[in-house]
């Protein structure tokens, strides 16, 4: 399995910038939706790069998380404004869940998720959505909240789950969610280094331990998961450290159905080369195989000068 990665495939428009990317998806023509945190939120390009439109100015407090459903439906997580929206692929608004601006209660003081006290309602910083076959929403909630909570095509609450702590169905930080081809909710439990696995009811079935801060799942025909892990050289949380010395950066995991390693991309040693990450928060792939790595560079020390300013945000890995 071998893949050419491309750290400058987008031609954004000139003057345009997108500051970082937090979110990629691509709908059923291999579009690709890059939800960044520029002036321009949700920007489309062709699958080689050519820019098609762009929508969503003034309309989100930080973009977060992108996912198209299969009707090409597209969801918008905002953290900072506690929702979740619902958007047709030109950008008409369709559904809103949660309130603007109005977290749910769970005893938390800010985003760092080691203050929340007890779980809560949606949503307080939520993070991704993932949408099964059936037309449920499951929504990861997220940095202020430990829950996945599920909602009918409609909008409706039908069920939540989890609770803060290390624990089997519990979080430190669900922060990206998906559903697999034998039809588990897999929730990347970013704190606590694992992936979550449960029925669609909300069931613990099992855990993998071998990722290193997942921010991401996504997974490919064959029924692998691709794993964007942000690892321990980028956004971590004050009073942290590595595991070990040397721990992995950023990097990209791809596993088989039963979790076994297939290939393994970057590690955060050259994090500015193509192929290479500093800050992996998102990732999709297409219907041809070919997948999508978005970074939040900035806000994940970039800021702070951790790497050079000109670092990729959007990687494309094009397979062979």
């Amino acid at each position: 399995m071998h893949f050419s990665a491309s750290d400058r495939w987008a031609r954004v428009p000139g003057g345009w910038g997108w500051t970082e990317v937090a979110a990629v998806a691509t709908d059923s023509r291999d579009r690709v939706f890059v939800f960044n945190r520029g002036e321009h939120p949700v920007m489309v390009f062709d699958p080689d790069g050519t820019f098609i439109t762009a929508w969503g100015e003034g309309v989100f407090a930080r973009p977060h998380g992108i996912t198209i459903g299969p009707d090409d439906a597209v969801y918008c997580t905002d953290d900072l404004d506690h929702t979740v929206r619902k958007f047709t692929p030109d950008g008409r608004l369709l559904l809103t869940l949660g309130t603007s601006g109005t977290p749910g209660d769970t005893g938390a003081t800010g985003i760092d998720y080691r203050t929340i006290r007890h779980a809560g309602p949606p949503f307080y910083f939520p993070t991704n959505v993932a949408v099964s076959p059936g037309g449920d929403l499951y929504v990861t909630d997220g940095y202020g909240n430990a829950r996945v909570h599920q909602f009918s095509a409609q909008g409706r609450l039908l069920h939540s789950w989890g609770s803060p702590g290390a624990g089997p169905g519990q979080f430190h930080v669900p922060h990206g969610i998906a559903i697999d081809g034998l039809g588990r909710v897999c929730v990347a439990d970013r704190e606590n280094s694992r992936i979550q696995f449960f029925s669609p009811e909300g069931e613990f079935l099992e855990t993998w331990t071998d990722i290193a801060r997942p921010c991401q799942i996504a997974c490919d025909a064959s029924g692998n998961l691709l794993v964007a892990e942000l690892g321990y050289r980028a956004g971590m949380w004050p009073g942290t450290t590595a595991p070990f010395p040397g721990a992995t950066g950023g990097r990209v995991t791809l596993l088989d159905p039963h979790g076994l390693p297939l290939a393994r991309w970057g590690g955060g040693d050259t994090p500015t080369a193509a192929g290479d990450f500093f800050a992996p928060h998102d990732i999709c792939v297409d219907s041809r195989g070919d997948f999508y790595v978005a970074e939040v560079v900035m806000s994940a020390g970039g800021n702070r000068g951790l790497v050079a300013p000109d670092c990729h945000s959007l990687q494309k890995f094009t397979a062979h």
